[in-house]
């Protein structure tokens, strides 16, 4: 896995990556009452604002990690924003994405660094 600056996690499957929020995040940010998500086939850039999550205590945007194509998208947390608080790391997942250069995943924090970011 690998993790942003804004609190996100990138893991790869096969030619995509999974991104979501990191348990920190969530917990930051309360119980999530409203998600919109962005649509598939969209084409992102880096810090694009891309996701709307509000939870009980605010509204937030969630950034693009990296260049790419927005896949898919988990619709279950539309339905039920309350997964993300759940399990955020799995089935609160946000949305899949193509990368438009594979390697830039390599320049993000891995979960050491990660650890050290948040303490």
């Amino acid at each position: 896995m690998k993790f942003t600056e804004e609190h996100e996690w990138l893991r790869q499957d096969g030619d995509e990556v999974i991104v979501g929020i990191t348990e920190h995040a969530a917990e930051q940010l309360g119980d999530l009452v409203f998600v919109e998500l962005p649509e598939e086939g969209v084409t992102v850039a880096k810090g694009d604002e891309i996701v709307t999550i509000e939870s009980v205590k605010a509204a937030s945007d969630i950034l693009a990690p990296l260049d790419g194509t927005i896949t898919e998208v988990n619709t279950a947390i539309v339905e039920t924003p309350g997964l993300v608080n759940e399990d955020p790391m799995e089935a609160g997942w946000f949305f899949k994405m193509t990368l438009a250069n594979p390697a830039d995943l390599d320049e993000l924090m891995d979960e050491t660094a990660y650890a050290e970011f948040i303490a």
